[in-house]
């Protein structure tokens, strides 16, 4: 389960979650708040901390990463971390059990890929569009082509995200890759419906794997 950091400039993000991310700050949300609330909790599945490089940095990834060690955060999505920038953050991880999840988009060539796959942990979040997270996106006929190319250079679980809302979406992936991400479509259940009635959209969601 993503926990998404909000920030004022989300350039991988779509409307609802930017509009998440406008309301969440006005309620005076941070990172370090995030932070202290996750050490009180226990989740029973693994969390994934989701946010931009200024709000990690201007934490200090060192005291980040230590302030997590007792929470159930196991990985970081990061989308404006460049490959080329990891090991800024990576040594920090080595002793944790934190991984720091790779981003692969639509443009990227095979070595490239094979870049980003061979030392990857966690699991490789492969992106479907070439744009921001949000519903009503339109494939490319060559995606089903490319998430295979990239299961078959990943060593470890490859899941497809942006823009998937149902399990109508959900379903054909898994004939291509080993799952997807659902992500706006959840934020706005939760505004519009409720926590209850979003219980029940993930279990939908859920179905085509079951």
């Amino acid at each position: 389960m993503e926990i998404g950091v909000p920030f004022s400039d989300p350039v991988a993000d779509g409307p609802v979650i930017q509009l998440a991310g406008i309301a969440a700050r006005e309620q005076e949300t941070t990172l370090k708040k995030i932070v202290h609330a996750l050490q009180k909790i226990h989740s029973p599945v693994p969390l994934i901390l989701m946010g931009y490089t200024n709000s990690f940095f201007r934490y200090e990834l060192e005291q980040l990463v230590a302030n997590l060690a007792t929470t159930d955060i196991q990985g970081f999505i990061i989308p404006d971390l460049p490959c080329e920038h990891r090991q800024m953050i990576l040594p920090l991880l080595e002793t944790s059990k934190i991984a720091l999840i790779p981003l692969i988009s639509l443009t990227s060539p095979l070595s490239r890929i094979h870049q980003l796959t061979k030392d990857a942990e966690g699991f490789v979040y492969a992106v479907t569009v070439n744009g921001t997270t949000g519903t009503g996106q339109s494939y490319k006929n060559s995606l089903d082509e490319h998430l295979r190319q990239v299961t078959k250079e990943s060593p470890i679980p490859v899941l497809a995200g942006f823009g998937i809302s149902t399990p109508e979406h959900v379903r054909p992936f898994l004939t291509c890759c080993d799952g997807a991400v659902v992500g706006s479509t959840i934020v706005a259940s939760l505004k519009e419906n409720g926590i209850e009635a979003t219980g029940e959209l993930v279990h939908q969601l859920n179905e085509p794997i079951r």
